[in-house]
């Protein structure tokens, strides 16, 4: 996804009109139950094996790559998916199973995230 992509609505004809993909994506999520919805921006990298871009001192790249992440259960954010299959279309969807992790000086300690806790 890219800043300067917009979530045009059917029947709209101007894409001044329509609003960014990112904002749309998020104010979605939360209307649908999400537990956690974020945009990031990137400033540095590269994507689909394009090259590397950056933003400038003056003038932000809208070609950089940026991320909508999204926290909750599987079957909800499948359903998401599905639901809104039409913003999301041609775009990368990586999906990771949550967990948690202690680090302290006896080492690392992993535990899947409870299924409650995600419930909210």
């Amino acid at each position: 996804m890219k800043p300067a992509d917009k979530a045009v609505k059917p029947g709209t004809r101007s894409r001044w009109a329509a609003k960014p993909l990112d904002r749309t994506l998020v104010a979605q999520a939360k209307a649908d139950g999400i537990m956690n919805a974020v945009a990031h921006h990137t400033h540095y990298g590269y994507s689909n094996h394009g090259p590397v871009r950056e933003n400038g001192a003056e003038i932000a790249d809208p070609h950089l790559t940026m991320c909508v992440e999204l926290i909750g259960q599987r079957e909800q954010l499948e359903g998401f998916c599905r639901a809104h299959g039409d913003l999301l279309a041609n775009k990368v969807i990586v999906y990771k199973h949550l967990e948690h992790w202690t680090v302290s000086p006896a080492g690392l300690r992993q535990e899947d995230a409870d299924t409650a806790e995600l419930a909210g």
